[in-house]
């Protein structure tokens, strides 16, 4: 690990994100990112990512547990949830529209104030399944994310403008309905049928409404452009409200307007904090819920969301078998009347739950240590600080480090090794001082090495490569047999961390003047946004550059194919880059270059497989 005293890389200050305004970020709109993008959110459980968009998973990739038996509207049953879903997701002719047994049909109509049913602008009426009654939608809760439902169900796709969304009512026609419906939606729905209902009295002049969005237009300098073309006001993008339709207006956000801000620059609603979900790639959103608490309605949805938990997964043990048809617990046959009497929105959790999940990025022990107290360069890593951290032995010498990400795969730069000399190398785990090697520290043949086959010697492009080594034990765990190995889990997306963000480099490499270090030694470095400016046309894609402002963190020859790690909100460990090159060591003004390895996540998941490696459900 080098180090130097020098001021520099104040010019990083200067790159920053371009805006179209206060909030929205032109750069990022530029990509074009739908509710369907995993480079900005997470994936709905009958989807996974590929190629940062969500797409189909077929139904038997869905969790097996039984849950509940649903209905689609052509009366076909499917044994979960996820199951339908699933399949509608490539056939929309499965559309969710009541819980087994089939009870019949979800209709939705829109009427005007006389009685008279229209295509697209008026009062919401809905018919349960197995019921003759229409009920109005009340209008309290009503907003432009149950609109957009209701639209889309009606047969227009961009959803609905975001006024009117209450109408008024005749006299005469109040008296027909003595009750409205509560209606709940996330956005992402195909169906009503899948939102949350609960049943009120009606109590003003006043029924939901929805003018669902018809036009073909250019949008205007004072309008902001939606993916799906739709045209909305400026001023309601970046508020947490999905008023494309798509989503896309809340994907770009340099900051939000009464709403939580995800640091991946998305908004999300504030009631969606301490919700039980996360829904902010780094899980900020629901990271201080259980330690410090929360005030108001975040707190509230996190006490409530505990208690449903309680009974969906007491429900689930008792009605594991898929000839058991799941019961209602009592608690919600009161209180929901959707088309399941069925909170959705907790089965929709327990689906999640259900996906297995790879544990990564926790050490099994922790060290006694303060991350991120402060900037300290070069200092000493404590036994079990750094479980991914493996050493790379070429020959007699040990010249490049790399990370542990699972099984029995490593991740390094593919300058430290060649394609064709596996026989070369062996990976040597729990290393701290080269010096005193302990009888407990393994060490693993390589048995392939896997070069990037765009990997340019010349410039450092795509510097990245694998090694699988030899499973020693001929054991499940491969190289996490009696040890303390832990894999570091691997970005799926590049929007996880950003610039600014303080994230840690650690490594064998020399010190300044050269000087060996034999002791695995850590200092804390931040992202920057750009180096182009330094690097000119040497700095290309799937690069990333981080140091510190004075240059006195910074890695250095010996450190190559190391891991800069990064921490999401919950203390959980990503390799972010793979240490590949830079100018001198400890140079203010010259940071050092890593391999951005959620640059490469599609290129390392085809050869690991993606099990290995998805921490989540991608």
């Amino acid at each position: 690990m080098k180090t130097s005293s020098l001021v520099w890389f104040l010019l990083s200050l200067a790159c920053v994100c371009i805006a179209t305004d206060t909030y929205t970020q032109k750069e990022c709109l530029t990509e074009k990112h739908t509710y369907n993008s995993c480079q900005k959110v997470f994936c709905d459980p009958w989807k996974r990512c590929v190629d940062g968009k969500c797409i189909c998973k077929p139904p038997y990739q869905c969790p097996k547990n039984k849950t509940m038996g649903v209905c689609t509207e052509s009366q076909r049953t499917f044994l979960t949830y996820c199951q339908l879903k699933s399949a509608e997701c490539s056939n929309a002719a499965y559309r969710f529209a009541s819980n087994s047994p089939c009870k019949g049909k979800f209709e939705i109509s829109v009427k005007k104030r006389n009685g008279n049913i229209v295509k697209n602008n008026g009062t919401v009426l809905i018919k349960l399944p197995g019921d003759t009654k229409e009920f109005p939608v009340c209008p309290a809760k009503w907003t432009i994310t149950e609109a957009n439902v209701a639209c889309k169900q009606l047969g227009f796709p961009q959803g609905a403008l975001s006024e009117p969304l209450k109408a008024s009512f005749k006299e005469d026609v109040q008296g027909q309905h003595t009750e409205c419906l509560h209606v709940t939606c996330r956005g992402t729905e195909t169906s009503m049928a899948e939102c949350i209902m609960k049943k009120d009295t009606v109590s003003e002049n006043l029924w939901a409404a929805v003018n669902c969005y018809k036009e073909k237009r250019d949008c205007t300098d004072d309008e902001f452009t939606c993916v799906n073309e739709k045209c909305i006001p400026a001023e309601h993008a970046c508020n947490g409200d999905d008023n494309c339709g798509d989503r896309s207006d809340e994907l770009c956000c340099s900051d939000c307007r009464n709403s939580f801000h995800c640091s991946s620059d998305i908004c999300i609603p504030k009631h969606y904090v301490c919700n039980g979900q996360m829904d902010c790639l780094k899980g900020e959103d629901e990271a201080k819920c259980k330690v410090e608490g929360s005030e108001g309605e975040g707190s509230e949805n996190r006490e409530n969301n505990e208690g449903k938990d309680h009974n969906l997964k007491g429900e689930r043990s008792e009605n594991n078998n898929d000839d058991v048809e799941p019961q209602v617990p009592q608690d919600k046959k009161t209180d929901l009347v959707n088309a399941v009497n069925f909170d959705i929105e907790a089965e929709i959790k327990l689906i999640k739950e259900s996906i297995s999940s790879v544990s990564c990025g926790i050490p099994v022990k922790q060290p006694d240590i303060k991350r991120f107290k402060r900037i300290i360069g070069g200092t000493k890593a404590k036994e079990n600080q750094f479980p991914w951290q493996v050493a790379i032995k070429d020959g007699a010498k040990v010249n490049c480090g790399g990370i542990y990400i699972g099984g029995c795969w490593v991740l390094t730069a593919a300058h430290c090794v060649r394609a064709d000399q596996p026989h070369k190398y062996r990976v040597i785990i729990e290393l701290l001082d080269r010096l005193s090697v302990s009888e407990n520290v393994d060490s693993f043949p390589v048995k392939t090495v896997k070069v990037h086959e765009n990997y340019k010697s010349g410039t450092y492009e795509n510097d990245i490569a694998l090694l699988e080594v030899v499973n020693i034990y001929k054991e499940p765990a491969c190289m996490q047999v009696d040890n303390n190995l832990v894999p570091a889990c691997v970005p799926w997306s590049t929007h996880l961390f950003k610039t600014g963000d303080t994230c840690v480099v650690s490594g064998w490499g020399r010190e300044e003047g050269f000087t060996k270090v034999f002791h695995l030694k850590w200092g804390n470095i931040n992202l920057m946004n750009n180096c182009t400016s330094i690097y000119k046309d040497r700095f290309l894609n799937g690069m990333e550059c981080a140091g510190t402002y004075d240059g006195s963190i910074d890695a250095c020859k010996g450190d190559s194919g190391g891991p800069l790690i990064c921490y999401d909100a919950n203390n959980v460990a990503y390799v972010w880059g793979v240490v590949s090159w830079g100018e001198n060591c400890g140079v203010a003004g010259f940071p050092g270059v890593y391999s951005k390895v959620a640059y490469y996540f599609e290129w390392i998941s085809r050869h690991v497989g993606r099990a290995l490696i998805s921490k989540y459900n991608i």
